[in-house]
Formats: C-alpha cells, sequence, structure tokens
C-alpha cells in the first residue's frame, strides 16, 4: 500500500508541479542561478558573518536551515535512489536542483517580504502567505502536512539511518540510538530557537567538510572510474535502453523525490526559519535560498554518488541506504569506512532533527494559536525512538507521501505570490 501510496504521490502532477514552479521563475528570472553565480556566491558566503536588525544571524540562519535539509537523505537518501532508480537518478536529481535554486530563491525572498512580527517572534511562511491570499483552508492544510513530514522526513527517516549506520559499524542496538537521540533533541528543545540556531552554527560546517572530506578521498582514490560512472548516469536517464525499458521513468522518479528530500525547495519548510532572520533584505534572502540548493543537492549528494558509483558498491553490495554508502567509503578507508559514516550521518540525522523539530512547532502553532506545543514535542520524541526500530523501505515511502502532500500547497502559494516574487527580483537588478 504504502508503495503505491508513494508512486501515486510522485507521479506527472507533482513532479509536473515542481517543474513548473522552478521552470517559471527560472525563465523569468533569466536563469540567475547560472548567470548571476558571482553576484549570489558573493551575497552569501562573501557575508556569512554580516547581519541587521535582530534575529538569527546570516550564518545561524544558514545553519538552522542547512541543518534541516544536510540530513540523512544526502548520505542514506542518495543511496536509496541508487539502489531503486538506478545511476541515472542522479541526473534527475541535479536537473530538479537546478530549477529547485529559484524556487528556493522564491520561497526565501517572499519569507521576508511577507512577514509580520508577533508575541512569539516572526511569522511567516506558506501558510502565512496563503491566509493573505485568502486561501485559509489551503493555509491549514499546509501547517498539517508540515506537522506530518517534521514526523516522517524529520523524524523517522533520521532516527532510522542514525541506527542503521551506528548498529552496522559498532554494534550500537537501534533503541539505545533512539533513546539517546530523543534525550538529547528534548535538551536542545527546551532552549527554543535561540539555542538551535547556536547548536547548528558549530555542528553545521563541521559535519559537512568532514563529509566532503572523505567523500572527495573516495572518489579520488577512484578516479579512473569516474567517466564510467558519469556515463552510467546519463545512460540511466536518457539511453535508449532506460527509456524503452522503464529505467528512466524510476530514475525521474526517484531522483526528483530524492531531490526535493536533500534540499527541501518547494516544500516550503526553510521559509519558516528564513522568517526569522535578522536581514530585512528580501532579495538578499533569497541569495540563501540558492546557495543551500546548491550546496546541499549539487555538492553534498552529488559526492555521495560518485563515491558509491566509483567504487562499485552498487553491482556488488546487496544492501542499500547508508549500509550502501559506508560500502563505499570502506572501499578507500577499510574498517574505518562504516566507523566515519556512521558518525557523520549521526551528525546529519541528529542536526535534522533539530531543524525539523522547530518546523513542525510552528505548524502546530498555526494550526492551535500555539496550544500543544508540549504534546507535540512528547510525540516528536516518541517516534524518534519508534524509528530507530522501524523497517528502512517503509520509512522513505512514507517520507515520499508526506513530502508530496506538503509540497501542493507550497508550490501553489509561490505561485499566487509570483508578482510579489517577480518585483522583488526587479528591484534588486535595478
Amino acid at each position: 500500500m504504502l508503495e503505491r501510496l508513494s508512486a501515486l504521490a510522485w507521479s506527472w502532477p507533482t513532479v509536473g508541479l515542481f517543474l513548473l514552479a522552478g521552470g517559471y521563475f527560472s525563465v523569468r528570472t533569466g536563469w540567475f542561478q547560472i548567470f548571476g553565480l558571482r553576484i549570489w556566491w558573493r551575497c552569501t558566503v562573501g557575508q556569512l558573518r554580516g547581519g541587521s536588525g535582530s534575529g538569527l544571524s546570516p550564518l545561524q540562519t544558514l545553519s538552522t536551515a542547512l541543518a534541516a535539509t544536510i540530513g540523512t537523505g544526502s548520505v542514506a537518501g542518495v543511496a536509496v535512489a541508487l539502489t531503486f532508480g538506478g545511476p541515472g537518478a542522479v541526473f534527475w536529481m541535479w536537473v530538479s536542483a537546478v530549477l529547485a535554486m529559484m524556487t528556493g530563491w522564491a520561497e526565501k525572498a517572499l519569507s521576508v517580504a511577507l512577514r509580520r512580527r508577533t508575541a512569539e517572534g516572526w511569522e511567516g511562511g506558506p501558510a502565512y502567505w496563503l491566509r493573505l491570499a485568502g486561501h485559509p483552508l489551503l493555509a491549514r492544510l499546509f501547517a498539517l502536512c508540515t506537522v506530518l513530514c517534521s514526523f516522517g522526513m524529520g523524524n523517522l527517516v533520521q532516527s532510522n539511518s542514525m541506527a542503521q549506520a551506528l548498529e552496522g559499524a559498532g554494534g550500537v542496538p537501534p533503541l539505545c540510538t533512539g533513546l539517546i537521540a530523543a534525550l538529547l533533541v528534548g535538551l536542545a528543545l527546551a532552549g527554543g530557537l535561540g539555542r538551535l540556531g547556536k547548536i547548528c552554527e558549530i555542528l553545521v560546517p563541521v559535519m559537512a567538510l568532514g563529509y566532503l572530506g572523505g567523500g572527495l578521498w573516495v572518489i579520488c582514490a577512484h578516479g579512473e572510474a569516474i567517466p564510467r560512472a558519469l556515463a552510467s548516469v546519463f545512460e540511466g536517464a536518457l539511453g535508449r535502453e532506460a527509456v524503452l525499458g522503464g529505467g528512466a521513468a524510476a530514475a525521474l522518479q526517484y531522483g526528483l523525490a530524492r531531490g526535493v528530500c536533500t534540499n527541501e525547495a518547494g516544500l516550503g519548510s526553510t521559509a519558516l526559519i528564513h522568517c526569522a532572520s535578522g536581514n530585512d533584505d528580501p532579495a538578499q534572502e533569497g541569495m540563501w535560498g540558492i546557495f543551500e540548493v546548491f550546496c546541499s543537492t549539487l555538492v553534498i549528494c552529488t559526492v555521495t554518488a560518485l563515491a558509491i558509483l566509483t567504487s562499485g558498491v552498487l553491482e556488488t553490495e546487496p544492501v542499500t541506504g547508508v549500509l550502501l554508502t559506508a560500502a563505499a567509503f570502506s572501499t578507500v578507508m577499510g574498517d574505518w569506512g562504516g566507523g566515519f559514516v556512521a558518525v557523520c550521518l549521526t551528525l546529519f540525522g541528529f542536526s535534522t532533527l533539530l531543524g525539523w523539530s522547530w518546523y513542525g512547532e510552528s505548524g502546530v502553532r498555526s494550526l492551535t494559536g500555539g496550544r500543544g506545543i508540549k504534546v507535540y514535542r512528547l510525540l516528536f520524541l516518541a517516534l524518534i525512538v519508534l524509528g530507530s526500530v522501524l523497517e528502512l523501505r517503509p520509512v522513505w515511502q512514507l517520507s515520499d507521501i508526506f513530502n508530496a502532500l506538503m509540497a501542493w500547497p507550497s508550490l501553489i502559494a509561490l505561485l499566487l505570490w509570483r508578482r510579489e516574487v517577480l518585483r522583488v527580483f526587479a528591484k534588486q537588478t535595478k
């Protein structure tokens, strides 16, 4: 049932809506994500220590958003996509990322352009945009789907992958992993958004750079296999045999689904944290949307994919998920490979749990006005423990279903406010 629902959720209507939104903003902005690379790079990496106004600093905003996006999808999710969609899934992950860069820009720009100060802080994101546009039912649907997504991709997937990694590398019982993760997340949640921002500001750069270094080592060690790996990516997506045999369709489905899971552009989730930024310039905030997609999908996911493809473990190892990624790293690092991946994935998963717990709380506030936050937190922590002992494939299928449900109202909100997005962009380019 989950397999059928997952396939239905990521059928052509959902895929088409993602491509429509990304393609629309890409064309209307003159493919700014490509031709404006120098501008958005200078406005992001070049100003990490800057900031204005009250709220989270640029580095804290970026780190908290990346904490939710650079999760186990960048490690285990890519391996799942390669297993069930073949190497061609990587091609569609790239395509979705290029288009999603401008979807991400639109989300972050709108998160600052349309927000209001409340007693609890800033209010913004797709639920707020939909209410402003006169669609309260869609707003409530988005808030509900945000809560469901925080339980799926933001919770079950993360704790499941963490438990698998630590059990495979060090024999740690999955239940033990779930209990410890729940305890640590509970302590972090007690400190609110400010504590989350400070934790992620330290954690995210360390874990991202460490994983990239290890992945590049694996790829360079198998450097002679890089041309063959790249050829398999294009053949799996566009080759005659793949198209006629149905492999291209599977590659498209898993590539787009995993791409969305890794960068979240179009889900509207990261807009919930960017509306709390101390930056008052919508166009400047939009630049971070481009950088987040570039970093999470075009860089980190590509490193994971090439490490697996160049090492040859996709054809030789009867495993998937984090165990497949660990097998790739072990071809170079030996027995240390599994442990290295386990540590990186644990950090990725923990940071994603922190980021998505905040998103889920935002959904609860939108639905109830702030009531039920304690109940939500207890349920979130309980699901961390449950996710650690569940099977892998149903967990990812549930995540895909919730992602698609969340994407529909979010993308509709973006398209409803497309004129405001383009107005902000036009003002930036004057």
